[in-house]
């Protein structure tokens, strides 16, 4: 059952009453979309910095992440990712007064960084990638965001100038499915612990769908508000609209413009961006259109 609100750090979330824009921290080499800070000696300086910039254009959250998910990306080492997402967590917090997420699926990270600072675990595998994960939330009593993946590596292909994207994935019934497994996630966390007001729910737009699934999704996203939860969405940048528009990663800002409105007005409670100053504007000014009316 949704809860109204969600208290993460010093900050209260009220859904339905506006939409929370997340702006995401990629702590990368090899991010899809070419916005990796992981080059040079002064990678921390340079994410915090973008951090205190995203604060000033209007983030509630930022995400942290120190592995692509991009189509075919490679995985890395549990060492690895800690070496890549803790020093900047650690620094972030010491600097910035909005909750920060980490996107990571193994617990031993979300661990590491909840410890240096994180408040939130942002799971693109939707607890179902780590056994400990749910565990640990509810350990820790901190909100998850729990994302539906289909990803396969055999499903992906690669263009140099559009990026990947997915092939041959098959669902019986787009919709249900998704929304079936999205619960089983629900599922996992509750029989963890972790109680609703603190399950957050992602469709994973781009994980394991192809073009056309994902703008399916995009259309009906209102039908997944019926499990009850708050929704993220992710479409910054991501193949569905460069594959649709032609266009690569960056130069798709108005192609995430127009799916950030279309998400607001279907049900989307956080948007999750790469340009949190553009994407900020679009936010309100849709929420001034489909946001009923506030007394006062």
């Amino acid at each position: 059952m949704r809860s109204n609100t969600l208290r993460i750090g010093s900050t209260t979330f009220v859904w339905g009453r506006q939409t929370y824009v997340m702006g995401i921290i990629n702590v990368t080499p090899d991010s899809f979309s070419g916005d990796g800070l992981m080059h040079g000696d002064n990678w921390i300086q340079q994410a915090v910095a973008q951090g205190r910039k995203f604060t000033q254009e209007g983030a509630h959250l930022l995400d942290v992440g120190g592995e692509s998910t991009r189509p075919g990306a490679e995985t890395i080492e549990v060492e690895e990712e800690l070496k890549r997402v803790v020093p900047v967590i650690e620094a972030l917090a010491a600097k910035v007064d909005v909750p920060i997420s980490v996107d990571t699926y193994k617990a031993k990270v979300a661990a590491a960084a909840l410890d240096a600072g994180a408040q939130m675990v942002n799971d693109v595998w939707g607890l179902r990638m780590d056994p400990n994960m749910a565990d640990l939330c509810a350990k820790r009593k901190v909100p998850v965001v729990v994302m539906h993946n289909r990803s396969h590596p055999r499903n992906a292909v690669q263009e140099e100038r559009l990026g990947g994207r997915y092939l041959g994935t098959t669902y019986d019934d787009l919709l249900a499915d998704v929304a079936n497994e999205l619960q089983h996630s629900i599922n996992l966390a509750k029989t963890a612990g972790i109680p609703d007001e603190r399950i957050i729910i992602d469709p994973g737009i781009g994980f394991g769908k192809t073009v056309e699934q994902n703008l399916t999704l995009l259309k009906h996203l209102d039908k997944l508000t019926s499990l009850g939860y708050p929704i993220l969405l992710g479409t910054s940048n991501k193949s569905m609209i460069g594959y649709t528009l032609d266009l690569p990663p960056d130069e798709r800002v108005e192609g995430t413009a127009a799916t950030v409105a279309i998400g607001i007005d279907r049900g989307a409670d956080i948007i999750r961006v790469h340009q949190v100053r553009e994407m900020s504007r679009v936010a309100r000014m849709t929420d001034a259109i489909v946001r009923p009316a506030r007394p006062g």
